[in-house]
């Protein structure tokens, strides 16, 4: 498969973010095999991780071993609230770049709206944070800065208190949790909406819906919540350790979910979360 079938979302800044990628976890979420395998026989060139998941010096290595040039590339990578603060996050993302064996970036992002900063408010920590993003992104460290987990209140705060609009917000995204006015006011914004587990943690792969669409386009589960997501324009990252996995993944730009079917999952929204809830952060 080659890589020109993955389409590309612009940024605000002129560049392209492939509309698919490879996600990393911690908790056994890395695989050298699988990453190796996306990389070189499944055309994937983006690839996202964070400090969280403690595998950045792993993934520097096989993507060296892969071939791919580094140019070719979409490396995203977070920074843990933990390192928040203008000094902190400087020195973090320098860090990261060191493990990985990188020189910058694609997409910095921050992991999480709240700080951990004792007489700050997370109002506070995040805009000290986010100042010291925009340096990195002005030095050319880091190519595209962005968030992950904020909501409309976070970005709009963010908005009155800095100089630079994130670039990407990346957001729990799958059949069940359809954030509509979250990806709205981004999209009014000029800020790219990115999804992470399209597939629920698997939730959504033993949904009648999904497994009657499967069945009608000849496609997994999985195919089929992954092509929603790519359908509603939404930049998908999808994980996985195992091969057949990640070929299965990957291969959801052959087909269309036709109009009707894309509002019947769309009508699968519960608003249930499978991962961290952002809800009561102020």
């Amino acid at each position: 498969m080659a890589s020109s079938v993955f389409p590309k979302v612009t940024l605000s800044n002129g560049l392209q973010i492939p509309i698919l990628g490879l996600g990393t976890s911690h908790r056994g979420g890395y695989s050298h095999e699988a990453i190796l395998h996306a990389l070189k026989k499944c055309g994937v060139r983006h690839i996202d991780t964070a400090k969280r998941y403690g595998c950045e010096e792993q993934l520097g290595t096989a993507i060296r071993e892969s071939g791919v040039p580094r140019s070719d590339l979409w490396l995203t990578n977070k920074l843990w609230h933990g390192d928040y603060g203008y000094k902190a996050a400087k020195q973090s993302c320098l860090d990261s770049c060191s493990r990985m064996g990188v020189d910058y970036f694609d997409l910095y992002l921050m992991h999480w709206p709240e700080g951990q900063q004792n007489g700050l408010s997370n109002r506070e920590v995040r805009a000290e944070t986010w100042s010291a993003l925009q340096e990195l992104y002005d030095q050319g460290v880091c190519r595209a800065i962005g968030v992950s987990n904020f909501l409309v209140p976070h970005l709009q705060q963010l908005k009155e208190d800095c100089s630079v609009l994130p670039h990407v917000n990346q957001v729990e995204y799958h059949v069940y949790q359809q954030p509509r006015q979250l990806v709205e006011y981004c999209r009014e914004e000029g800020i790219v909406f990115q999804g992470y587990c399209p597939l629920a943690k698997g939730q959504a792969l033993g949904d009648p819906t999904v497994l009657q669409m499967a069945e009608k386009y000849g496609r997994t589960p999985a195919q089929i919540c992954i092509r929603w997501s790519i359908q509603n324009e939404v930049v998908t990252t999808p994980k996985s350790t195992k091969i057949e996995r990640v070929r299965e993944n990957c291969d959801v730009f052959g087909f269309q979910l036709e109009d009707a079917d894309m509002e019947e999952l769309t009508q699968l929204h519960d608003g249930r979360r499978v991962c961290w809830d952002p809800t009561n952060v102020e």
